[in-house]
């Protein structure tokens, strides 16, 4: 576009210009959480690949040809991949194995029409079950949702190009429907339930039909960056979540991203080992915490504690047995760190 200034990718703004998160967020309070490393995404229970990482990996991306060549730069971070990014994986090794010298796309394009059958049906299981949930509602909601759900379908079994369904677009007109005062539980529900429509994050069927256009790099990539750092709100922005770091978790792209608007008791029902992976990711900061860490953050595990309890209506109760600080410790080194802080910017 004449006139406009194309800023330069680098490891800070990478996720938000290739996955659309906002790594570095509207606030510079979760800075302290995107500095840590060697830490357990609460959501996913793997390891969060740090800002070093995606340095690296890009450096080393730029040099790739080939089927072969990708698959053996992917294999050095495998151990952070998330299922279906695995799965994916596993799928590019194979066939690397007998074409190295092909391509991803080729490898995408073989199985992409199976896949389009396969996603469709699971497409209609989610449309199915909202369908489902409507007969706990008024005739007139109900009948305006499945008016869109009726279209949705329509739109998954066309084959044309120009008009292809779009999840976010169904999620967006459900926005615009008002229920009545008493069936505004039941419509949350409904609300909740498509949010399940698959994502290339959570269906191997959908990563191949949204990536098998796209080029080796960009596939590659996206092996990689889901499991790359992210600044998630507990209490969601839209929802009055407050931008400070007792609202915030250090997660994994794919994570965050999947989550959305999503209340955090329906996404453990979608992830029930969420509450033994948010222990794993507090053991995580804590240990940070006694090796120097998020100084001046030591009120961090119990403000999350509190904050995790109350969302989830506890389902998730954190453990901080192992923590070296009592609370009153804790609110100790943080007013014994601002006053140093403050001491040295005034000198």
């Amino acid at each position: 576009m004449a006139g406009s200034v194309l800023k330069r990718i680098t490891s800070e703004n990478y996720l938000k210009h290739y996955y659309d998160i906002p790594y570095e967020g509207k606030t510079s309070a979760g800075k302290p959480l995107r500095k840590l490393k060697n830490i357990t995404c609460p959501y996913r229970g793997v390891k969060i690949l740090s800002n070093d990482s995606i340095k690296k990996f890009e450096k080393e991306l730029a040099v790739c040809k080939t089927a072969e060549e990708f698959v053996r730069l992917l294999a050095g971070y495998q151990n952070f991949m998330l299922p279906t990014e695995k799965s994916m994986f596993a799928m590019f090794r194979d066939f690397a194995a007998l074409n190295e010298k092909d391509s991803l796309q080729n490898c995408l394009a073989m199985i992409k029409n199976n896949c389009v059958t396969k996603l469709k049906l699971e497409e209609f299981e989610v449309l199915d079950s909202v369908d489902h949930l409507t007969r706990k509602l008024s005739p007139q909601t109900a009948l305006e949702i499945r008016a869109k759900t009726t279209k949705c379908r329509q739109i998954i079994l066309s084959d044309s190009k120009r008009d292809t369904f779009k999840r976010k677009t169904f999620l967006a007109s459900l926005e615009q429907i008002i229920p009545k005062k008493n069936e505004r539980e039941i419509f949350n529900d409904i609300k909740n339930k498509a949010l399940f429509l698959p994502t290339s994050e959570s269906s191997i069927n959908a990563f191949v039909v949204k990536y098998s256009s796209r080029k080796q790099t960009e596939i590659a990539r996206r092996l990689f960056i889901a499991s790359t750092g992210s600044i998630e709100h507990i209490v969601p922005a839209s929802m009055g979540g407050l931008n400070t770091i007792g609202n915030f978790l250090l997660t994994t792209a794919s994570g965050n991203r999947y989550r959305e608007n999503m209340p955090l008791v329906e996404y453990i029902k979608r992830f029930p080992k969420i509450p033994e992976y948010m222990q794993k990711y507090t053991d995580d900061i804590v240990n940070e915490i006694h090796n120097g860490g998020l100084q001046g953050n030591e009120t961090y595990p119990y403000k999350i504690k509190k904050r995790l309890m109350e969302v989830s209506e506890g389902r998730i109760m954190i453990s901080l047995s192992k923590y070296n600080y009592t609370e009153e410790e804790a609110a100790d080194a943080v007013e014994e760190f601002e006053t140093r802080w403050t001491k040295l910017k005034g000198e």
